[in-house]
């Protein structure tokens, strides 16, 4: 698995990854418009890129089809990463592509960008998500009851961090 810079042409099979309205404000908290618009989505990552440092990456495979998405930036005054925008194809979910997929993304945190510990943000309705997160080392570190609304639903959004030295590989 690789870990690479977004590209534009990486837009075309990213946005076949989010097929439903629920799934797609689990995913983003409808920072991007849906279904996904390709202007939108760039206007959005470049926007995220100067308010706050984000860099998209994807992670491929041999042939360099994405299999998997996320923003990163780094707060150099907490020495913290955050990882956002997290999306794995959903005919790679279940294969341990997600878990290989946080390997590299943490390895290229903690070891390249130096950071002390890495967050994200998961609503507490993404049940699976957040399990997945626990596995592979996280912590709840903050809920904040009552921070989404979706549609007649009010999500609880929960901020994760991993240590370095809470790391699992």
């Amino acid at each position: 698995m690789r870990l690479r810079p977004f590209e534009e042409k990486d837009f075309e099979v990213i946005k076949e990854w989010i097929p439903d309205e629920r799934g797609h404000a689990m995913w983003c908290a409808n920072r991007f418009q849906y279904p996904l618009d390709k202007n939108d989505f760039l206007a959005v990552l470049s926007d995220m890129a100067k308010k706050h440092g984000d860099s998209p990456y994807v992670v491929t495979l041999d042939d360099d089809v994405p299999v998997g998405f996320f923003c990163y930036s780094v707060n150099g005054e907490t020495k913290e990463g955050m990882f956002k925008f997290v999306v794995v194809a959903p005919q790679r979910r279940g294969t341990g592509t997600a878990q290989e997929m946080f390997r590299v993304a943490l390895a290229f945190a903690f070891e390249e960008t130096k950071v002390n510990a890495v967050h994200l943000i998961v609503f507490s309705v993404n049940g699976r998500a957040k399990r997945f997160y626990e596995k592979v080392g996280f912590e709840e570190r903050i809920t904040d009851h009552k921070a989404f609304v979706y549609k007649d639903e009010q999500w609880a959004r929960c901020n994760m961090i991993i240590r370095t030295s809470q790391r699992n590989g």
